[in-house]
């Protein structure tokens, strides 16, 4: 039977749709955190703490993520794993003593300080919280290196299942937590680590199945080198990738009526990155299925990268979007009407991010991480040069200035990487230069 025959569009559906989703649920982590948090006494305070702890949290984590995407690009035979394993397990030692300095020592009170803005009021909260959300850190490592060997073998419907399971003991154990009282900062913390924790367990034991069976014992070897110039590019490009936003508040600090400007701004970005969150695996479908049925999976991606931008369109351009910003999102009518109107810059962000993502797919299954830093820099250049020019000019037009920053950004990074797959493809030779792949 001809490969195109079965390959078809359902097998594609199968596949990343579930990838999308869990991404999208996840998303949901945070608001049962901050509706538990916000029923407590002194609910500001809870929440503030939280927040400084999940803040330093999230930078930390970075070099753990990528791991999902390492083991999936690299890992053919269970030797393999075991040297990611390894790999990994030094990275996480390396948090880990960092994180132990910063929960135990005056280091970590001086970060929240210096760099957080926190009171002395809030040092101690934070520390005893920030102790607990770092535990989060190894579990997430282990849950991404299995999920790596999940997604490999398509089955992926396994990521939607953990997720509506962890979400689902996450808001029990944050209904436990009411209804007993106890509604603290590091409460918030438990929830988190509750919920990661049960999503590493099942990812543990359907990744170590699906490795036994599927697995060779050997095969072609994997080296400490291979993984370092895999894995070390590709930490530095989500770093990098952090420092945008915070650069786009910096400068909207300077618009006419900063308060709007940041709100504006944060409210439409927020909304969009949700939005996009169905799309953070675009990549896994170059990864995985793109040597089965090139045509098939492009015209499959084609049409649904599209509906980020659509649903945005109805927001934006509907009475759905003032109904959704006001009862769904809590703004007031003069916050609604600019948060939507900063949103139409952002539509086309969403046309172009999903392509992004994809084409960077064809960077990692090359092992070409380190020129994916290349187009990230030039994103964030290009929004930087646009954001300085539009708000020493139009400061007046608050936070729009930055949605056509980031949009501008975007494609100026889409253009990048996409010159730089088809000079990888001159290189490699081939339709795509990835034919060479193993």
């Amino acid at each position: 039977m001809d490969q195109s025959t079965r390959f078809t569009y359902g097998n594609l559906a199968a596949f990343f749709i579930p990838l999308g989703f869990s991404a999208s649920l996840t998303s949901l982590t945070h608001i049962i955190i901050n509706g538990t948090l916000s029923r407590g006494e002194n609910a500001a305070f809870i929440i503030a703490c939280y927040a400084v702890a999940f803040a330093l949290f999230g930078i930390i984590e970075r070099p753990i993520i990528v791991f999902r995407q390492t083991c999936s690009t690299l890992v053919k035979d269970r030797a393999g794993f075991k040297k990611l394993n390894i790999f990994m397990l030094v990275v996480i030692s390396v948090i880990a003593a960092f994180s132990l300095l910063l929960a135990y020592s005056s280091l970590g009170d001086w970060v929240y300080i210096t760099f957080f803005n926190a009171n002395e009021n809030m040092v101690a909260t934070i520390s005893d919280t920030f102790k607990v959300i770092f535990l989060v850190i190894i579990f997430s490592g282990i849950r991404g290196i299995y999920q790596g060997i999940i997604i490999s073998q398509l089955e992926t419907k396994w990521l939607s299942v953990m997720v509506v399971i962890r979400l689902f003991l996450m808001f029990l154990a944050a209904y436990l937590f009411v209804a007993f009282d106890y509604v603290t900062s590091m409460a918030g913390a438990m929830i988190f680590l509750i919920g990661m924790m049960v999503e590493c367990a099942i990812s543990v034991w359907k990744g170590q199945g699906l490795l036994n069976r599927h697995y060779p014992s050997s095969g072609p070897g994997l080296s400490m080198k291979e993984i370092s110039q895999f894995y070390t590019p590709l930490v530095f490009y989500f770093v990098i990738q952090t420092l945008l936003i915070p650069i786009i508040y910096m400068f909207l600090s300077l618009s006419d009526d900063i308060e709007v400007s940041i709100a504006s701004f944060a409210l439409a970005y927020s909304i969009t990155q949700m939005l996009l969150s169905f799309f953070m695996y675009a990549h896994q479908l170059v990864l995985q299925l793109y040597e089965k049925n090139k045509r098939k999976v492009i015209r499959f991606f084609a049409f649904v990268s599209l509906l980020p931008s659509l649903l945005l369109v109805v927001l934006c351009y509907t009475p759905a979007g003032e109904w959704f910003m006001e009862s769904v999102m809590g703004a007031d009518a003069e916050l609604s009407r600019t948060t939507l109107y900063v949103m139409q810059f952002f539509i086309f962000k969403t046309l172009v991010f999903p392509w992004v993502d994809f084409m960077n797919g064809f960077l990692m299954l090359k092992r070409l991480t380190k020129r994916m830093l290349i187009a990230q820099v030039m994103n964030i250049l290009a929004a930087v040069v646009c954001l300085t020019l539009l708000i020493y000019t139009v400061p007046q037009w608050n936070g729009t200035n930055g949605a056509i920053a980031v949009s501008i950004g975007e494609l100026v990074g889409l253009l990048a990487v996409i010159y730089i797959v088809r000079k990888a493809t001159v290189v490699l030779g081939g339709e795509t230069g990835l034919k060479k792949e193993a």
